[in-house]
């Protein structure tokens, strides 16, 4: 835990039905956080703690976040996304 960060991964009955969840415990903004995702095109930040809703900075990710075929946490393709300082976000696939 280097950057006091974690992430994970929630599956649905249905296998398609995935929440990827990552939190940042340290008051500095992560930009190009890198996180494995199953496989998608595309993610929508469904849910962002440090949203200006619950009274925080409004940093995030603009609602989506496109896959990169970079391999990381022993999953082929990837996320690059802003990690906001003291909170959470989730991401779900885009469904076509």
């Amino acid at each position: 835990m280097e950057n006091s960060t974690i992430a994970f991964v929630r599956h649905g009955h249905d296998p398609h039905d995935v929440l990827v969840a990552v939190c940042n415990f340290t008051p500095v903004v992560r930009y190009g956080y890198r996180v494995g995702v199953p496989a998608a095109d595309e993610y929508e930040e469904v849910f962002n703690s440090d949203s200006e809703r619950y009274g925080g900075s409004n940093v995030g990710n603009l609602g989506r976040v496109h896959v990169d075929g970079v391999p990381s946490h022993g999953r082929k393709r990837s996320i690059a996304i802003t990690l906001p300082p003291l909170a959470a976000v989730y991401f779900r696939p885009v469904r076509a």
